[in-house]
């Protein structure tokens, strides 16, 4: 028995195809959805609703939580009132999953000491010539090559549930969750899922302004979690190495890392960027 959160904003052309990968899932024989609408102003609540007689002839149940304007941290912890199992899963509306992810997911976190998994993330195709150089490179990083990032993805168990009470009000949830688990509390399966990078240079400068600013801000205000870090960081031999196999690649990859340290996020404040 699992619950599927999905955290979702004005996410009106992602949300069809997240659902129907979800509900194509070979298991658990029971599991309850729950898609958080928070502030949208498109149709993503009435397209999510069309999913509930899919669900309910596999014996799932959706919920479908239509909130004002609360936030992703608000939507979480308002979808995470109403879970009714234990064993969570937090999904983003962007992703697809494979068949047997949430089946393999169950196995691994049927037990009672706390654990915390995610699939093989895969970078789904992108579409500008800037965000796929940038992808090249991306996939290659320690964050996404080493341990179980769960970026998009990540589920946890009754007892892992219990390492925080309500999610705090910061930026990067994910990086809080993952951080609250030690490196042999976080496992991986075999079946993965697609996880989407966003399109445009200015876009993708956005969203590592956002990123690099959400583990600032936990290092700073949870140092005590930084314990469970167990990613390095590239080596000039690997970065050399990068360059030479794949020079454009690298040179987005790096002009978007020195804006970013160049004009750095002051304030908590994110849009997804799309």
């Amino acid at each position: 028995m699992l619950s599927i959160i999905i955290p979702s904003h004005n996410e009106a052309d992602h949300i069809d195809a997240c659902l129907k990968s979800v509900l194509a899932s070979t298991g658990p024989k029971v599991a309850q959805v729950i898609v958080a609408a928070n502030g949208c102003e498109d149709d993503t609540v009435l397209r999510a609703q069309m999913y509930e007689g899919i669900a309910g002839s596999r014996g799932w149940h959706i919920d479908v939580l239509d909130m004002p304007a609360v936030g992703k941290i608000g939507a979480l912890n308002q979808a995470d009132h109403i879970a009714k199992f234990p064993m969570r899963l937090y999904l983003d509306a962007d992703v697809t999953i494979d068949p047997d992810l949430l089946r393999q997911l169950c196995v691994v976190l049927d037990t009672k000491e706390p654990r915390y998994a995610s699939g093989q993330m895969r970078l789904a195709p992108a579409q500008s010539w800037a965000t796929r150089a940038y992808a090249r490179i991306y996939a290659q990083v320690p964050f996404v090559t080493d341990g179980v990032p769960g970026a998009g993805l990540f589920a946890v168990n009754t007892a892992g549930r219990h390492n925080w009470v309500l999610f705090p009000k910061i930026i990067s949830d994910d990086t809080y969750v993952r951080l609250s688990f030690s490196p042999d509390q976080r496992i991986a399966v075999d079946a993965g899922y697609d996880w989407p990078l966003v399109e445009g240079f200015p876009a993708l400068v956005k969203v590592r302004r956002r990123q690099n600013a959400g583990v600032a801000e936990v290092a700073e205000k949870y140092p005590y979690l930084l314990e469970n870090d167990d990613k390095h960081t590239l080596s000039f031999g690997e970065k050399l190495r990068m360059a030479l196999s794949d020079p454009l690649g690298m040179l987005v990859y790096g002009a978007v890392a020195v804006i970013v340290k160049l004009t750095p996020q002051k304030d908590g404040s994110w849009g997804r960027g799309r």
